[in-house]
């Protein structure tokens, strides 16, 4: 191969390097970096729940969803944990179910928890934190409001208060 040869490909492949880098730093930087934003698709997931069951975001279809990501090291998350279970028992029997989420913690220490704040809506466990990565988790606690078509309606990061989750529950049901 002669010089103009090599040359030329050396131009080549440093021109395909800039193209793919610059793709990558704009996508990174315009997108939302694959994290659902309001109005998309919520994520599906299988989780392992406390019940000892596979739990998927599809078995909840056709209802409302606050999705609640959580963990028992976090003030805040423990903080918001009786107006979640408050808004629960209200609103299970009308087409909503609430879900907890929690961050990668083992099963003996989520129970204990859930046992000590007397919470009974259903919680899955997230050991390898791929939901957290699917759904763009930070910072804890962070919700969901998942209408019955499976779509985001609204996200809520840190910790909601009784009112507020109230006010987001009758707009997802109407919605």
């Amino acid at each position: 191969m002669g010089k103009s040869k090599k040359k030329l490909l050396q131009i080549v492949i440093l021109l395909l390097i800039v193209i793919v880098g610059g793709y990558a730093i704009v996508t990174q930087v315009s997108g939302s970096g694959g994290k659902p934003t309001e109005g998309s698709k919520a994520p599906n997931f299988e989780l392992l729940g406390l019940d000892g069951k596979a739990h998927s975001l599809e078995e909840y279809k056709g209802k409302a969803i606050v999705l609640n990501f959580w963990g028992t090291w976090c003030g805040p998350c423990v903080k918001e944990m009786p107006a979640l279970q408050a808004q629960w028992e209200k609103w299970k029997d009308q087409g909503v179910v609430v879900v907890g989420i929690n961050a990668g913690e083992d099963k003996m220490a989520v129970e204990n928890f859930v046992k000590s704040v007397n919470v009974d809506f259903p919680v899955l466990l997230d050991p390898d934190k791929n939901s957290i990565a699917s759904y763009g988790i930070s910072p804890l606690p962070t919700t969901f409001f998942v209408s019955k078509d499976g779509k985001i309606n609204k996200i809520h990061l840190g910790q909601l208060d009784l009112a507020t989750l109230d006010k987001q529950i009758e707009e997802l049901v109407k919605s």
